[in-house]
């Protein structure tokens, strides 16, 4: 069987991500749960026509592929994402390019670990460690 020429093959986007939890997890919860939270926000038939699949992931940052007209609806339906194993957890979109090398060299080679500030009530000012979240 013949290859489809470049000009005939569906065009794709990779999403650089980086995961924000507060426990660990596996590549394996956090395929099922960006799978779980596609079909729930855009449903079954969108969800298969984004075509959404998870390249790599390791050390909380990974890389996403999906087609490229639909690259609106991947980023909404990974913001969706709130919970991974029952704790709370979010994916913070690093980047999106068209090749998995300039995705790697951009966004992920480098890079430093998201930190969110959060406040405590006295107004007082704390960084969470490691790219998760504090408990509160």
């Amino acid at each position: 069987m013949k290859r489809l020429l470049p000009s005939l093959r569906a065009k794709k986007r990779y999403l650089a991500f980086e995961l924000i939890s507060e426990g660990s997890a596996s590549r394996s919860d956090v395929v099922k749960e960006i799978m779980s939270s596609a079909s729930s926000l855009l449903g079954d038939v969108t969800a298969s026509e984004c075509d959404i699949k998870v390249l790599g992931f390791e050390d909380w940052k990974g890389i996403i592929q999906c087609s490229h007209t639909k690259v609106k609806e991947t980023r909404a339906s990974l913001a969706a994402l709130t919970r991974i194993n029952g704790k709370r957890a979010t994916l913070h979109i690093l980047g999106t390019s068209g090749t998995v090398k300039k995705v790697t060299e951009k966004f992920l080679q480098n890079h430093r670990v998201f930190e969110p500030k959060i406040e405590k009530k006295s107004g007082t000012v704390e960084e969470s460690g490691a790219g998760r979240l504090s408990e509160s």
